[in-house]
């Protein structure tokens, strides 16, 4: 058995009624697909970005705040 992703728009009705209409057939089968390896490293890349950020936006403000207590 082959495996088939599709990308679509969700809001297009004419692509949700062709997608209905292939499952429909009975020849293809709706499945959940698992995350790749690549996703779950782009999820942690970006987390780290984000907490790098975080990081640097505190030690930034810690000067301005000190400035007015």
């Amino acid at each position: 058995m082959c495996t088939i992703t599709l990308t679509y728009d969700q809001n297009n009705a004419l692509a949700r009624r062709k997608l209905a209409a292939l499952l429909k057939t009975g020849l293809f089968v709706q499945t959940e697909a698992a995350e790749s390896p690549t996703a779950e490293a782009d999820k942690k890349m970006q987390r780290e970005e984000i907490d790098a950020f975080l990081l640097t936006s505190k030690r930034n403000m810690a000067n301005v705040i000190a400035r007015y207590l």
